[in-house]
């Protein structure tokens, strides 16, 4: 009964889309298409044809996908056999969806229209205007999904066992590809043959982990327990914001918008910024096997209770300062702290958990990493920074890893070496077989007890945290905004919507007089770390909401900017508790100053501030980094290219990019910090440039013994 309701709550999916296909705009191909290879080998896929001719494109829409499938795109069709069908069909009477394994065998036509749509819909890519995708365009790091989604709006995961062969099968969503019918060229895309038919679960995490405490599953039965008892399983069953949802396809959202550019002294219309068209939630929970509960415990995992594990928690002091009561869902509570430390608000699929593009060594579609690189996201409940970091010595992707870097001035940022109280946690790979590949979240094993614990806020607060922006906002992160490599306007060019309007991001309030633009960047060879970055437009009035900090001290927050553009803003910054009366920091911070250049509307002419190229000689340029420092300045990072992948010179090297210094005061872990960035320049054709923010500790940046490193 669970499993027809979870197939029947799928029609939700496909109310209220709006998409039409006129077929007579369109010029059908006489040779082949994707639908004339289909007929033309009816006796491998005439069930699945049948299926096309049945599904409509939409809701609304009398074009049937068939009919849409022989005209011109750029289609990739994972076209499932008459074999692989029927044995879903088998796999239905299992579940008791259906009655005997034949369409003849659903009980109602609700129940039949949503397992034609459940095949059909996951098995198209509409690539737009010019993308298919062969196996040499699928991602190269396992486990990764497909950039584009379905027309059931899930992205595909691809995974290839035997990688090292030449012709190494092909899972999607672990539906095996045909070993000798694949990458199949049509007029209007391509086909890959399936043996089993694409329907990744339609599920959500809460639904997930409920499954594992009420059907006594071990993996991660305890987990599951866990997060069921701190009251987070409705948190992880969202997954779609249906009044955004409703405000969009109702036209009460702005979908693009048109801003005014200057080319020279002549205003015209910029390249269209695109609204996102959907709002969706996301999770991520690094949760212990129970195997690792059964050697802490001792107990079988199905006899592990809640006590059992509060118990462990507090004999090992884990957690002193959080109440020791039974109210679990109190986010100062000792269990809550404890579960809410391993869930983030963003869905971090495997090619996500840090992200890459122009770091020094990495070489993109090889997987070739570079220098050793670190993402920073603030956990859910009571909030604090979770590292994850992966290099090219690591093996694997890490939790909390502080390796001994080769830092130096000379040095390449590589691992030299990790002592053991230091290692972290390797995060392992996912479970994306059938109900585990959950729509909105991922569930990675770790294999050992994952805590914010002394030890690793003091690793934390000795370290730089450098963050790209888009890092500290979910929204960005859970609709595929931040970097996304698919490069039409809609995805490059991302507007979000003000304030007012609708509150899109969680963590950043919007004036009505601000354009709050997003370019991806990708392609453009441009200077900024991970290639992308913000232009806030208009009035510029916004204000973000900060990531913790790891321990009380006092913080430079630094922000990154380049010299390229010639019309940045004056902004004056705020910082503070309360976001309704942010105190002012110092002077209006004039982003047209550069290292060596002033860029304004009108002309270029140097700024002055003493800044020179690395020379080699140590004390040289260690005096010239202290100069900088001293008017608010620093050199940009040296992990970073000023430019595209393998392109450029480090951004360290670059008199373009820099580092500003825009705060300096003492902050609190369990304090909420926000700072402001407000224009003094009445011109909306300038604009805010924002690309990352670091946190640097005094242990840090005034450190005798170990002077801050370049990197």
């Amino acid at each position: 009964m669970k499993k027809i309701i979870l197939l029947c709550m799928s029609l939700l999916f496909f109310i209220g889309c709006k998409e039409e296909v006129d077929m007579s705009a369109r010029y059908v191909f006489k040779e082949q298409t994707v639908i004339g290879y289909l007929k033309k080998h009816a006796d491998v896929y005439s069930t699945y044809t049948d299926i096309l001719y049945k599904v409509p494109v939409s809701p609304i829409s009398a074009t049937t996908l068939g009919q849409l499938l022989s005209a011109r795109g750029h289609y990739t069709v994972f076209a499932p056999t008459n074999d692989a069908i029927n044995a879903y069909l088998d796999t239905l009477v299992i579940c008791d969806v259906i009655d005997k394994p034949s369409w003849d065998g659903f009980r109602d036509s609700m129940t039949l229209d949503s397992i034609l749509k459940v095949i059909a819909y996951n098995s198209i890519i509409d690539g737009g205007d010019d993308m298919t995708y062969y196996t040499t365009s699928f991602p190269v790091q396992q486990d990764a999904e497909i950039p584009r989604a379905n027309m059931y709006d899930r992205r595909l995961v691809v995974h290839q066992p035997n990688r090292n062969e030449e012709n190494g099968i092909f899972l999607i969503n672990n539906a095996p590809m045909d070993e000798r019918n694949y990458d199949i060229p049509l007029h209007n895309g391509c086909l890959h043959s399936m043996n089993r038919v694409v329907c990744p679960s339609n599920n959500t995490l809460g639904h997930l982990l409920t499954s594992y405490v009420e059907d006594q599953k071990e993996g991660f039965y305890v987990a599951s327990l866990l997060a069921m008892a701190a009251g987070l399983i409705d948190t992880l069953k969202m997954h779609t914001d249906y009044v955004y949802e409703d405000k969009f396809l109702r036209g009460e959202i702005i979908k693009s918008i048109q801003p005014i550019h200057v080319e020279g002294s002549v205003l015209v219309p910029a390249p269209g910024f695109c609204t996102p068209e959907h709002r969706y939630y996301g999770f991520t929970y690094f949760a212990e096997t129970d195997s690792v509960w059964r050697q802490l415990i001792g107990k079988e995992p199905l006899d592990i209770t809640v006590d059992d594990v509060v118990q462990y928690l507090e004999s090992n002091n884990i957690y002193p300062e959080a109440k020791r009561d039974k109210n679990y869902t109190d986010e100062d509570n000792l269990l809550n702290r404890f579960v809410t430390y391993h869930l983030l608000p963003e869905r971090l699929t495997t090619d996500h958990l840090v992200y890459h593009y122009n770091e020094v060594g990495y070489v993109p579609g090889t997987g070739t990493l570079g220098v050793a690189m670190s993402e920073f996201y603030t956990t859910m409940g009571h909030r604090r920074l979770l590292k994850i970091y992966e290099s090219h010595e690591s093996n694997g992707i890490y939790l909390n890893r502080f390796p001994n870097l080769d830092n130096g001035r000379h040095g390449n940022f590589h691992e030299l070496s990790c002592d053991p109280d230091k290692e972290g946690i390797r995060i392992g790979a996912p479970n994306l077989e059938g109900e585990n590949s959950v729509r909105n979240g991922m569930l990675y094993p770790i294999n050992k007890l994952l805590v914010y614990d002394e030890k690793t806020r003091n690793n934390l607060v000795r370290n730089r945290i450098r963050w790209d922006v888009t890092a500290m906002i979910p929204e960005f992160i859970n609709n595929d905004i931040r970097m996304s490599p698919i490069m039409d306007v809609r995805h490059m060019n991302v507007r979000i919507p003000v304030t007012s309007e609708y509150r899109y991001l969680d963590d950043v309030d919007i004036s009505d007089d601000t354009q709050f633009f997003y370019w991806t960047g990708l392609g453009n060879g441009w200077l900024n770390y991970d290639g992308d970055e913000f232009t806030i437009r208009g009035l510029q009035d916004v204000t973000f909401r900060l990531p913790p900090v790891p321990k009380r001290s006092t913080y430079e927050i630094r922000y990154a900017v380049n010299n390229t553009g010639k019309r940045r803003v004056i902004a004056q910054f705020y910082w503070g508790k309360d976001k309704n009366k942010l105190a002012v920091q110092g002077i209006p911070l004039d982003l047209r100053i550069g290292p060596t250049t002033v860029n304004t509307t009108t002309l270029s002419f140097p700024s002055f501030l003493g800044w020179e190229p690395d020379t080699g000689d140590e004390d040289y340029d260690a005096e010239i980094d202290k100069q900088l420092r001293n008017k608010g300045f620093m050199k940009g990072s040296s992990i970073h290219y000023a430019g595209g992948p393998g392109s450029g010179k480090p951004a360290r090297a670059s008199e373009l990019n820099s580092r500003r210094i825009i705060v300096r005061q003492t902050m609190d872990p369990d304090e909420t910090y926000y700072i402001r960035f407000k224009t003094v320049i009445n011109d909306i054709t300038l604009y805010l440039y924002m690309d990352y923010l670091e946190y640097c500790a005094k242990e840090v940046y005034d450190n005798p013994e170990t002077p801050e490193d370049i990197w």
